[in-house]
C-alpha cells in the first residue's frame, strides 16, 4: 500500500439551509484573521453584532436557491472530485474544508485509519492562485490542526499552480470549443480581494518593495501577488489560444 495520502481542500459550506446552521458557517468564515483581518475586538463585534445575525436569513435563501437533494454543490462537487482523482492514483484521497465538515481531522483521520503506517501528507488546494484569504488560510489552517494533533506523518502542500502547464492546458480546452463559434469576447473573471491583502503580501515577503505597491506591470513577487498570478493564468491562456486583442477581458 502507499504510504502517502492526498488532501483536496475547499472553503467549505454549511451543514444545512437553516438559518442557524447559516449563520454559524458565516462566523466562522469572517472571523477567520485572513478573511476580514480587522483586529479582533472589532471583527468580533462586527461579525457578530451585525453581519451574522442581519445577513444569515438572506443567505440561507440563497443557498436553497442552488442547494440540491444530495447537499451543498461545493461539497458535492468536491467530493466527485476526490472520486475521480482516487481512480488516478494509488494513494488515498480525502477531502477536507477550511470552514464546516468535513474538517482537517477528520481527513488526516480517514487516512491514517485507512493506512497506519502512513508516512506523508500532500496537501492539494484548490485554489490555483495564491491569495491570503483562500490559498492561504486553507493551508495554515491544515497545518496548525497537523501540529495540535501531534501527527507522526510528514506534511507538504503543493504550492499555487497558476502557470502549471497542467493547469493551463486544462483551461485552454476547456476554452477551445468556444472560439469556434462566432463569439464577441473571452471573459476572464477572477474573485476580488481587497487590495490591502496584496499589499500585505508584498510587503511581508519583499520588505525591499516601496510600501502599498499594487504591480500593474511584471511583477517582482509573483509567488505572493494574486494580481500577477491571475495576470499571469490570463496570458498564459490567450498566448496558447492565439487570441487576439480586443478579443478578451479581464476582470474581477
Amino acid at each position: 500500500m502507499a504510504k502517502k495520502g492526498l488532501i483536496l481542500m475547499n472553503l467549505g459550506s454549511p451543514d444545512s439551509t437553516k438559518v442557524s446552521d447559516v449563520r454559524s458557517y458565516l462566523r466562522e468564515f469572517l472571523m477567520d484573521e485572513r478573511v476580514l483581518d480587522l483586529p479582533y475586538i472589532g471583527r468580533f463585534f462586527l461579525v457578530n453584532g451585525i453581519i451574522a445575525p442581519f445577513r444569515a436569513p438572506k443567505s440561507a435563501e440563497a443557498y436553497r436557491a442552488i442547494w440540491t437533494k444530495e447537499g451543498s454543490p461545493l461539497i458535492t462537487f468536491t467530493k466527485e472530485l476526490r472520486s475521480a482523482v482516487q481512480d488516478y492514483i494509488p494513494e488515498n484521497v480525502e477531502i477536507a474544508m477550511r470552514y464546516g465538515q468535513p474538517n482537517p481531522k477528520l481527513a488526516y483521520d480517514n487516512l491514517l485509519k485507512n493506512n497506519p503506517d502512513l508516512e506523508e501528507v500532500i496537501l492539494f488546494p484548490l485554489y490555483p492562485h495564491y491569495a491570503m484569504s483562500s490559498y492561504e488560510t486553507a493551508v495554515e489552517y491544515m497545518k496548525k490542526v497537523y501540529k495540535e494533533q501531534g501527527y507522526s506523518f510528514k506534511l507538504k502542500n503543493v504550492p499555487a499552480y497558476f502557470d502549471h502547464p497542467d493547469y493551463v492546458h486544462a483551461l485552454v480546452e476547456s476554452i477551445r470549443p468556444h472560439l469556434e463559434q462566432d463569439y464577441d469576447k473571452i471573459l476572464f473573471s477572477y474573485h476580488g480581494v481587497p487590495e490591502r491583502h496584496i499589499h500585505k503580501g508584498h510587503d511581508e515577503f519583499h520588505p525591499e518593495l516601496p510600501k502599498n505597491t499594487i504591480c500593474e506591470g511584471e511583477c517582482p513577487v509573483t509567488d505572493f501577488c494574486y494580481r500577477a498570478q491571475v495576470r499571469k493564468t490570463t496570458k498564459l491562456v490567450i498566448d496558447a489560444l492565439h487570441i487576439p486583442d480586443g478579443k478578451w477581458e479581464q476582470t474581477f
